[in-house]
């Protein structure tokens, strides 16, 4: 017999149990088995008083902010929307199906009152879950930095001398006391400043305009892709600046000594590879001085590899046969030019492939060359390379899944200090995504989606081929 639905409404609801409405596998169920969101208490208890109206709940607004990142939810009010109509939302954050929801306002407000330092622990504390499910090896880490587009718009950059450049981001910054916030950090382009977000700094990739923006600075472990370490910075502040700072808080968060770093030629500077060689770590970084020739600058003239150096007699040989003396020290680059003269140059035949100054072609000589041939040559093995091939998957993956399901590449808010809120939740999201992945109980679904997409992978193979073929006896699938 054909039924039909009663959509007569319950005048009451008892006994609405949310522990048996979510599903068991629901991975909300996986991440509060996994995090415990309860710290926030005791970090943020100076921020509240002792009388006056009771707050929400530090751990429920916690546990919203992760879950405005974690779904990649469009905006705090939308997320407010949505939180009465999830059962697995309100049976997160602890909420019956009638309870109030607050107002979208509570998450700004407690986000001026806590700082960026509790987002920071939450990523910290997300790092600690993955070193002990043994997803962190933490000898071997990559580098790499993304560009972050600013909430703000190009119109709203202004152009000036540094002095008046100086003194409008010391009112701005007045301002934002007055209306008891948090202070800016970060400095800004000496001459442009974006009167909407003056922490924003004017920067582009390849030949796309300047525009207002922020970066990120992270580190991912060779293991399974987590990530260990990470730094909010103006978008002007350069890649290779950071690697000291990014290797320090790995080594801190993952109690593990670093053997190994691997990144792209922004990183491959003399001054890393220098601090690299003085703490015993293999910098598997491609030098930047290598990337420029492969790119074609300097290409019409001879190369500094191509001169010969003379350890005994402390002098150059170049392609002409000319020998080169040191002729200047730089104390600033802590290294010596060499020489052959600006007479022997203009009568060499090889001039025009060699150099088009007219002192002639100098050669510059660090005073600790042979560490940092050591380290060119160590960054140049197979190895080395190898592991670079690896840090595009592991890095780009890393970038790509934070855009494509965390909003990423686009700023919420405006100012460095809720930018570095907005990057240690989507660090955060992402490393719990890693831990949930690795969990015991998610094998059987694991099982499924192979078994599913290897059989449609045979039988694509076949339809392709079209040769006649029997299939064997298959055992049963496994259910998800």
């Amino acid at each position: 017999m054909m039924g039909q639905q009663d959509n007569q409404k319950d005048l009451f609801a008892y006994n609405v149990d949310l522990d048996r409405r979510v599903r068991p596998s629901n991975p909300l169920r996986q991440v509060a088995a996994a995090i415990d969101f309860s710290f926030v208490r005791h970090e943020v208890a100076h921020a509240y008083g002792h009388n006056g109206n009771v707050s929400v709940d530090p751990v429920v607004i916690l546990k919203m902010m992760f879950l405005l990142f974690y779904d990649n939810v469009s905006s705090e009010r939308e997320l407010m929307r949505i939180i009465p109509e999830r059962l697995d939302y309100l049976w997160f954050l602890g909420y019956g199906l009638n309870d109030d929801i607050p107002d979208h306002s509570v998450l700004s407000k407690a986000r001026a009152r806590w700082g960026s330092e509790v987002f920071e622990k939450l990523f910290v504390r997300t790092v600690a879950a993955c070193v002990h499910a043994g997803l962190v090896d933490g000898a071997k880490i990559h580098m790499d930095g993304s560009l972050i587009k600013a909430h703000v718009s190009t119109d709203a950059v202004v152009y000036g001398p540094p002095e008046l450049v100086a003194a409008l981001r010391a009112a701005y910054r007045e301002q934002e006391q007055k209306l008891d916030e948090q202070p800016t950090g970060g400095r800004v382009n000496q001459t442009h400043l974006n009167t909407t977000d003056p922490d924003a700094q004017l920067a582009r990739t390849g030949s796309s305009a300047s525009r207002p923006a922020y970066k990120h600075h992270r580190a991912v472990d060779n293991a399974q892709g987590v990530i260990t370490a990470q730094l909010t910075t103006g978008g002007a502040v350069k890649e290779d600046t950071q690697l000291s700072a990014l290797r320090e808080q790995h080594e801190v968060h993952c109690a593990a000594t670093v053997q190994t770093i691997v990144a792209d030629s922004q990183y491959g500077t003399v001054q890393n590879f220098l601090y690299c060689r003085s703490r015993g770590i293999a910098p598997h970084m491609a030098d930047v001085k290598t990337a420029q020739n492969q790119a074609g600058q300097r290409s019409e003239f001879f190369r500094d590899d191509q001169f010969t150096y003379d350890a005994t007699t402390d002098t150059y040989t170049c392609p002409a046969g000319q020998r080169m003396k040191r002729w200047q020290h730089r104390p600033e680059k802590q290294a010596w030019q060499y020489m052959a003269g600006a007479k022997v140059c203009a009568a060499c035949p090889l001039r025009s492939q060699c150099t088009a100054a007219k002192s002639g072609r100098r050669i510059q000589r660090l005073n600790e060359q042979v560490e940092v041939d050591a380290a060119r040559q160590q960054a140049a093995s197979p190895r080395a390379v190898a592991d670079r091939k690896r840090r595009r998957h592991l890095m780009e993956g890393s970038f790509a899944e934070a855009a494509n399901n965390h909003g990423f590449k686009r700023s919420r808010w405006r100012g460095l200090w809720r930018q570095q809120i907005q990057n240690s939740l989507i660090a955060a999201c992402q490393n719990v995504r890693i831990l949930l992945r690795s969990r015991p109980d998610r094998a059987p679904q694991t099982l499924s989606w192979l078994w599913r997409h290897s059989a449609a992978a045979l039988y694509a193979l076949l339809i392709l081929t079209r040769r006649p073929f029997s299939l064997p006896a298959l055992p049963n699938a496994p259910t998800t």
